[in-house]
């Protein structure tokens, strides 16, 4: 019988994309939060931001732990991402559809997270659907496509468990097809 794996895996995206909200929806214990007031209002207009980290976590089948790491969104707080990214077996990238440039947030979080993408796995989340008629999910592959990527995109809405479990099951799965989750598991006996 194997022993249970702790994986970790990390969502980012920029600041409002709602990390802190998805991790909320789904861990299984009460969320770490690292909230300050929001100094930076032309980015967001919301009251605060993360700053260093979120954590939840969420027990599988099997006694698998996935544990959930959110990072900041503002980029000058990235040296938690470099921090955060280490032993990273994944990476979700949240995207919101409200703002000014959903397609350059994707492009800007997917070249910042690629080597943990490239040595692991990815998945994308696209959030507020309902709010943007202008871009499709081919306009998200395409940059993806540009930066040499093949990840799987879904429309969300990450304050539904059952959407952000979507995410995490998609992501687990190519955890698993890669044969990532055995190393987990080796570096956690580490």
């Amino acid at each position: 019988m194997n022993a249970p794996r702790e994986i970790k895996i990390l969502i980012t995206g920029p600041m409002g994309a709602g990390k802190t909200t998805a991790i909320a929806a789904v861990s299984e214990v009460a969320p770490v939060k690292t909230e300050a007031v929001n100094s930076d209002l032309e980015q967001h207009s919301k009251s605060h931001t993360t700053v260093a980290l979120d954590y939840g976590q969420v027990q599988l089948a099997g006694g698998d732990r996935l544990r959930l790491y959110g990072t900041p969104g503002q980029k000058r707080f990235n040296v938690m991402w470099q921090i955060l990214a280490k032993g990273a077996f994944g990476v979700v990238i949240l995207i919101d559809l409200t703002r000014p440039d959903p397609l350059g947030d994707l492009r800007d979080y997917a070249q910042d997270f690629a080597d943990v993408i490239r040595n692991s796995s990815g998945v994308i989340g696209l959030g507020r659907c309902a709010d943007n008629t202008l871009l499709s999910t081919s306009d998200f592959y395409s940059v993806l496509s540009e930066l040499g990527l093949m990840l799987p995109i879904f429309a969300v809405d990450i304050r539904k468990r059952d959407d952000v479990l979507l995410l995490l099951e998609a992501l687990f799965s190519q955890i698993e097809m890669a044969g990532l989750g055995e190393e987990a598991a080796d570096e956690n006996d580490r």
